[in-house]
């Protein structure tokens, strides 16, 4: 106890040489925060070469008398930058740091820790372009604009940045949420250093058994119970009565050719011209079921589109036109390397049979990945983990990416483990519905058999909006 103890403290010791940290204000935020760097190896098995800042923020506890763990935040994508969304994480995780420190730390390829990030190409408008536009020569210009050694800017190295940063701040021990593709990185922190985890909770999980990339049968899951539930409310039923057909008309008009239409800008308010296709329509249909407030709209969004008015569909494009804050150089990184090579010919087969968009979802891997620079982990990383630190695991019923039987997964290997399911809930539900208590619960008791779960009795079922006024 007494040697660990003492490596444990050198450790810290030989980081904090490389951190800087001071006081700092974070848009959205009024209190004053954390704000720091850590130098780290790009190249793990390189100390002593090129190194990298890796950057992160510390929300501090609003009682710190109680000296309670804090509590990491590993965020989804891959490619979210974990510091940019302090301030919602601060208002999602606000039972939590009552009493805990928030720490987020931008993931190596992300926000300020060495970005992978790719320019849109000049001229390309959300209202004008179109997935199937997307070519070899994007892809060629985004890795054009990469620095450093892509190989290691992989999950692996992204836990020994995580950890590093734990031990430079002193802790000796800490919690970690971790949300969609934050469960991906939050399982491989549990086996690769349990010792530093007193509790994890995994949220929307992307077990390390199944590839991320096969999102058809997922997303067509997601959407049939967005069509049974509104045929289950009256007023929804009533407005659109044969919406899973009005669906397919506009899917086989738009298989024939795209639609231009001229729309006002939702922002700008000037005459612009709008181009619809068939996988324009869905991936944006397909990111509204991720949210279980977007999905109000997807029924009047698909009518409207039927009867040829495609004004809310642009309203969607333009409140998406930030690209949703993704590093997308990261996100080709990890996903083309680590997790498209094991999808086999049949698998894609399989997943895009589905009655919503086949094979929509699989477009820009198979262009992007074939020539992305490869790198490969080793088959020890794919095993599932067995870690036996306690482990809340969360799942939303009406998830288009992250099913419940992605939960099941984690749920199987690991032996103090707890799968909770949110009815009417979708993406990441934990800090958005009354399961932010539950995690603060578990939090603190380490137990996820002895918790308290009866408010998820309560989450209402799902409305939809029948009217361009916004009535429900």
């Amino acid at each position: 106890m007494t040697i660990g103890l003492l490596a444990y403290s050198s450790q810290s010791f030989a980081l904090t040489e490389k951190l800087t940290i001071e006081d700092c204000h974070i848009d959205g935020i009024k209190q004053q925060v954390k704000c720091g760097t850590l130098q780290v190896p790009e190249n793990y098995q390189q100390p002593n070469g090129t190194q990298i800042n890796i950057n992160f923020a510390v929300i501090p506890a609003i009682d710190r008398t109680q000296n309670k763990e804090p509590l990491m935040f590993l965020a989804g994508g891959p490619g979210q930058a974990a510091a940019e969304i302090a301030a919602t994480l601060r208002q999602g995780f606000t039972e939590v740091r009552k009493t805990r420190d928030l720490i987020l730390v931008d993931q190596r390829g992300t926000g300020k820790s060495h970005p992978l990030q790719c320019d849109e190409v000049e001229g390309n408008s959300p209202y004008t372009s179109i997935p199937e536009e997307l070519d070899l020569e994007d892809v060629k210009q985004c890795l054009a604009q990469l620095e450093g050694d892509l190989s290691q800017y992989n999950t692996e190295n992204a836990i020994r940045d995580f950890d590093a940063v734990r031990a430079a701040l002193g802790h000796e021990k800490i919690t970690i949420y971790g949300g969609s593709y934050g469960t991906r990185a939050g399982l491989v922190y549990m086996r690769m250093f349990p010792q530093s985890l007193s509790a994890v909770v995994l949220d929307s999980v992307g077990p390390i058994e199944v590839p991320i990339g096969t999102f058809g049968q997922s997303s067509a899951r997601s959407f049939n119970m967005l069509l049974a539930h509104c045929m289950e409310e009256e007023s929804c039923k009533q407005a659109y009565p044969d919406l899973a057909q009005e669906f397919a008309t506009v899917i086989e008009r738009l298989e024939e050719n795209p639609i231009t239409v001229t729309i006002t800008h939702p922002r700008l308010g000037t005459p612009t011209e709008f181009v619809i296709s068939r996988l324009k329509f869905i991936s944006t249909i397909r990111m509204q079921l991720y949210s279980v407030e977007m999905r109000t709209m997807v029924p009047l969004i698909i009518h409207q589109a039927f009867l040829g008015n495609f004004a809310p569909l642009a309203g969607l494009t333009a409140a998406q036109e930030s690209s949703m804050g993704m590093y997308v150089g990261l996100l080709f990184n990890i996903v083309c390397n680590e997790d498209l090579p094991r999808i086999s010919d049949e698998m894609w087969r399989k997943d895009a049979d589905n009655n919503f968009g086949q094979d929509a979802s699989h477009l820009a891997w198979k262009t992007v990945c074939p020539i992305w620079p490869q790198y490969r982990l080793g088959e020890s990383f794919y095993q599932a983990v067995t870690a036996d630190i306690p482990t809340l695991i969360i799942s939303g019923d009406v998830d288009p990416v992250t099913p419940p039987s992605n939960g099941d997964y984690a749920d199987k290997s690991l032996p103090n483990s707890k799968h909770i399911i949110l009815k009417n809930s979708a993406h990441t539900p934990g800090p958005s519905t009354c399961a932010i208590d539950i995690i603060d619960e578990f939090l603190t008791k380490k137990d996820p058999n002895d918790l308290d779960e009866s408010c998820l009795e309560k989450i209402p079922s799902e409305s939809f909006m029948t009217s361009l006024n916004g009535s429900i």
